[in-house]
């Protein structure tokens, strides 16, 4: 695919040291016309598979699959509604797919969805794979992870610092295929970007493993570089998940 300036790209995943597949999926895209591109911008997701060998894989398509589909084939115009009808979609036809496959009862998936049209920033998010913006010398989360630990550092029982070290940081209390309902998160308005902004999209292989401040000080000129870097570093710790990341700087 042909990406319009505007930004840089980078994409990597990788198995991680103790994992024989490959649970996360990610993708990108952009409209074909000119036309759709103004109403619709770009499109990038970012999806963490659970539920075994072959449940963990299946969700994770289906979940980047169907955004993409949704988000593509929308005939309206608002970014932010099309992203969480796309996740919405993803839930019910992941709960179908168990259904029909009994054998992967229990499956289901994180996912965090972007759109950047022009210079706003749109996002829907379930789940505790997360999107970062960072701006010269400072980084921010954007998301909050659907996870135990997350619900205690809300209700103030634990902090921040003391959640990303919590044994019990990965129990998910959201995610697509998982209960009746969902309710995506997504900002209260666009959020609105500068030139030099860079996005980053990462499965909690990578999060739990590197700093904010290691993940804003990997960022190189060369964002594939970096991408690679940060995975590299994810692994010299022991790499116990599968480790996907996809960086966007605007240009």
């Amino acid at each position: 695919m042909q990406i319009r300036p505007g930004i840089e790209l980078a994409s990597l995943t990788d198995l991680g040291c103790q994992r024989s597949n490959n649970e996360d999926r990610y993708s990108y895209w952009e409209p074909a016309s000119d036309e759709q591109f103004a109403l619709k911008g770009r499109l990038a997701i970012v999806a963490d598979g659970m539920g075994g060998y072959e449940g963990g894989q299946e969700a994770s398509r289906i979940a980047v699959e169907t955004v993409g589909e949704v988000y593509a084939g929308a005939v309206h115009s608002d970014p932010q509604a099309i992203l969480v009808d796309g996740l919405r979609l993803a839930h019910q036809r992941i709960h179908d797919y168990a259904a029909v496959h009994r054998e992967l009862h229990g499956m289901g998936t994180t996912c965090t969805a972007i759109a950047l049209v022009g210079q706003g920033l749109f996002y829907a998010h379930i789940g505790d794979s997360r999107l970062y913006l960072v701006r010269g010398a400072g980084i921010s989360r954007l998301t909050q992870d659907h996870s135990y630990v997350g619900r205690l550092v809300e209700s103030g029982v634990i902090s921040p610092e003391e959640a990303e070290i919590h044994p019990q940081r990965h129990i998910l209390t959201a995610a697509l295929g998982s209960g009746l309902e969902i309710t995506p998160d997504r900002p209260a308005s666009p959020v609105a970007l500068e030139k030099g902004d860079v996005l980053i999209l990462c499965t909690d292989g990578l999060w739990s493993l590197v700093s904010e401040s290691e993940l804003h000080d990997s960022l190189r000129p060369d964002l594939q570089q970096a991408c690679g870097e940060l995975i590299a570093l994810a692994k010299r710790r022991g790499g116990p998940d599968n480790i996907t990341v996809q960086l966007l700087r605007l240009n």
